[in-house]
């Protein structure tokens, strides 16, 4: 079984600073999405225009209704309804422009290099007593080295050259709120330079994250606004900052898994951006290539995992886009999880895919497109006419982007790193499984216990069967399915109320929704069927 624990193409890039970007000043960004809401007003009618305006209204009122503030929004709703119901061009268009500069005022959040420089100095010491057992004698004296604890797999040399001629939009798993920050670090230790990244807005609410958040290139996303006028102001941002040679990150999950699952369903609202972006490039004369790039990031402990797979187990988690009162709500907790992980030596692994144009097709070393036999293809072709003009085309745009969806479906399955507490899951699961052949998921969840208790020797026989089926498969864990189990164990005992494996006289006593959550991350492999 492959299985280097050690991590790969990893190198600390400190003296050698990526060039910083000079984010705009918020007056003049929110000229641009102002001039691209106007351009947009050009193209509706009236009937059209009233009835935008009047989806933010009902959207709007909703969502204040049940949030009982009206941050700043109440006035501006409420002038919308009235133009809504006068049906007057002007006030609907004056008051559209209102908003949308109500919105990107939200959104935006200026770039500081210097806070930038800062953090990344600070960050090495602060994730190495995160992800580790370390004494702070060891840290003081500079012997802790957060690479020990951080493994970063792909082809990382690469992606440092592409970036010096092209923007990169790189697309990540989402698993927790924790996700943010360790990806952050990763592209800073791997010398690539900052991304623009959007962040939920309940992730602002404790003052010190978000003094850091704000200047190290996040903008705030609020999934509570769910009005169309508000989402293709999200997307207008997107589109700006990436025609200003500004590397972004999207989660095209659109949220953290609920069920622990990698994603095969991705939202491709942003994630079309990139190709906006590019088309304009070229249609301005100053074509500047965008690649998109999958990333895999692999926790063995996920802070928010009972809350998750609860909400995805419950009736109304189906309902819900975000959860407010997880365990990442309060500080305290996040400080215990913390304390915890630092008695462990569990490393993160993140792994960079193989770049691919805003078609999905793959690119050679060159930055080419390439056609599925790997021969160079023009890629302007796509998306321009003989003479080079760019060619609007909506339906065209949405399967491209639909194919770079696929695509990174694909290679969330290929590239994900397996950890101890996955396999460790997946093979207890498929024994209570067995134990309880007449139950369904949901009847398996519910069950305590001696009737949730399996044998310690059929869950290491099945590791051991697993581990022969994934001997090409990207795993970072020990090499013998006893050593398998027996870290799953202690990784499992340093966190969570109830262990999600826990070993009793009987054998293996299971909590199984956390089991469940953990043995999801592998399903889809298609050699573990």
């Amino acid at each position: 079984m492959a299985a280097d624990r050690r991590p790969i193409a990893y190198t600390l890039h400190v003296a050698a600073e990526p060039a910083l970007f000079r984010a705009p000043p918020p007056a003049e960004l929110s000229a641009a999405l102002g001039a691209r809401f106007r351009r947009r007003l050009a193209t509706l009618s009236d009937a059209a225009l009233v009835e935008l305006i009047g989806d933010t209204v009902f959207h709007e009122r909703k969502r204040l209704g049940s949030d009982g503030g009206s941050e700043g929004y109440g006035a501006l709703v409420d002038e919308a309804a009235r133009a809504v119901h006068q049906g007057d061009r002007p006030a609907l268009e004056r008051v559209g422009l209102a908003l949308v500069e109500a919105y990107t005022l939200e959104i935006h959040n200026p770039f500081s290099a210097r806070t930038y420089r800062f953090a990344t100095r600070l960050m090495p010491s602060l994730l190495t007593r995160l992800l580790s057992a370390t004494r702070p004698r060891d840290l003081l004296q500079g012997r802790m080295d957060p690479a020990a604890r951080i493994g970063l797999h792909g082809p990382i040399e690469r992606l440092r050259a592409l970036s010096e001629t092209a923007t990169l939009i790189l697309a990540p798993t989402h698993v927790s709120n924790l996700d943010s920050p360790l990806i952050g670090y990763s592209l800073f230790a791997a010398g690539l330079p900052p991304f623009a990244y959007g962040a939920g807005l309940n992730l602002f609410n404790n003052p010190a994250m978000a003094f850091f958040m704000e200047r190290l290139g996040a903008y705030t996303v609020d999934r509570r606004k769910r009005n169309r006028l508000y989402k293709e102001t999200l997307k207008d941002y997107s589109v700006e900052i990436i025609g200003r040679g500004h590397h972004s990150l999207f989660f095209p999950g659109g949220t953290r898994s609920r069920s622990g699952r990698l994603e095969t369903k991705l939202k491709k609202g942003l994630l079309g951006t990139g190709l906006d972006a590019w088309q304009q490039s070229i249609a301005a004369g100053r074509p500047r290539d965008v690649f998109v790039v999958p990333c895999t990031l692999s926790i063995g402990l996920v802070l928010e995992a009972e809350s998750l797979i609860a909400d995805a187990l419950a009736e109304e988690g189906r309902q819900r886009y975000i959860i407010m009162d997880d365990e990442f709500s309060e500080t305290r907790t996040i400080v215990a999880f913390i304390q915890k992980l630092m008695a462990l030596d569990a490393a993160v692994h993140l792994r960079f895919g193989e770049p691919m144009d805003v078609m999905g097709n793959p690119i050679d070393e060159d930055g080419r497109s390439l056609d599925p036999h790997g021969h160079p293809i023009d890629r302007l072709g796509y998306v321009c006419d003989r003479h080079g003009a760019v060619q609007k085309d909506d339906q065209r745009d949405h399967l491209y982007t639909q194919r770079v969806a696929d695509r990174l479906a694909e290679a969330y399955q290929r590239d994900f790193i397996a950890q101890s507490t996955h396999l460790a899951a997946w093979a207890a699961w498929r024994s209570l499984a067995a134990l309880h052949p007449a139950m369904d998921t949901w009847q398996l969840v519910r069950l305590q216990g001696e009737e949730a208790t399996v044998s310690r020797a059929g869950v290491v026989a099945r590791i051991g069967e697993a581990m022969s089926r994934l001997s090409t498969r990207h795993t970072a864990m020990p090499t013998t399915a006893e050593t398998v189990l027996d870290e799953a164990l202690h990784r499992f005992g340093s966190y969570h109320r109830r262990r999600a494996i826990d070993p009793v006289a009987t054998g293996l006593q299971l909590t199984p929704e956390l089991v469940l959550y953990y043995q999801n991350r592998l399903v889809g492999w298609k050699e573990l069927r």
